[in-house]
């Protein structure tokens, strides 16, 4: 186990030096901190994977899938000021989870007020046949989406064009935001999509103030409060 860890920080180390290109590859690791990689100490690099989890649910989505995905129907109003960024929103197949309430809750939250829009920098509308694809996938479909960065089976990421949102996390929430499921949705949403806009991670700035959106929130919080707005 800890090799594969070491192996995955070892990844994200020679992934991150483009990381602000607009072709480059993100994961939610907790390598990542201020978009500067330093090495884990061995006892957390341990944890890094059990940290993510939420033993409380019951995981309904496959391990692996046929890496096929459906795809929604329609397009959106443009939402928001600035940048307009259009999207995709994607199901694989296999996965019991309604491709057009995916994409609803893809819709809502990136037109929320709270969300990307809120400053006026960017604005969003779906479109079937945009670039970016906000994805929902089985974890091991999540692997090779995210290769050659190391997700593990556990966790989301941003690579390229491709947001792709881990079913097992979008079924389970993680142990940062408790039975708060909902919450670590618009949260998963708002961070990889952050990244796909050219943010980094962030840390937390002080113990007990709100998270920064692009925190690692998923594996764990540094201080902060959990907190699933760009603003």
């Amino acid at each position: 186990m800890l090799s594969i860890v070491v192996t995955a920080i070892t990844a994200l180390v020679i992934a991150a030096a483009g990381s602000e290109s607009p072709g480059s590859a993100v994961v939610e690791t907790s390598s990542m901190v201020k978009a500067t990689l330093q090495p884990l100490p061995t006892p957390r690099a341990r944890a890094v994977v059990s940290a993510a989890t939420k033993p409380s649910r019951t995981l309904l989505v496959p391990e692996n899938g046929p890496g096929l995905f459906v795809k929604a129907k329609g397009s959106t109003q443009t939402v928001g000021r600035g940048n307009l960024v259009t999207y995709r929103v994607e199901v694989e197949e296999t996965i019991p989870i309604g491709t057009a309430a995916f994409a609803a809750a893809v819709d809502r939250t990136l037109a929320h007020p709270r969300g990307w829009t809120a400053r006026g920098r960017y604005a969003f509308r779906r479109e079937p046949s945009a670039a970016l694809r906000i994805v929902l996938a089985t974890p091991g479909t999540t692997d090779e989406l995210c290769a050659p960065l190391q997700t593990g089976g556990e966790v989301s990421c941003r690579n390229g064009n491709d947001v792709v949102i881990n079913a097992k996390r979008w079924t389970l929430g993680a142990r940062s935001y408790d039975d708060d499921l909902a919450s670590y949705r618009l949260y998963v949403i708002n961070h990889e999509v952050g990244h796909s806009l050219g943010l980094p991670h962030a840390a937390c700035p002080l113990a007990g103030a709100k998270a920064p959106v692009m925190l690692q929130q998923t594996l764990g919080l540094q201080g902060c409060l959990t907190n699933p707005w760009p603003y």
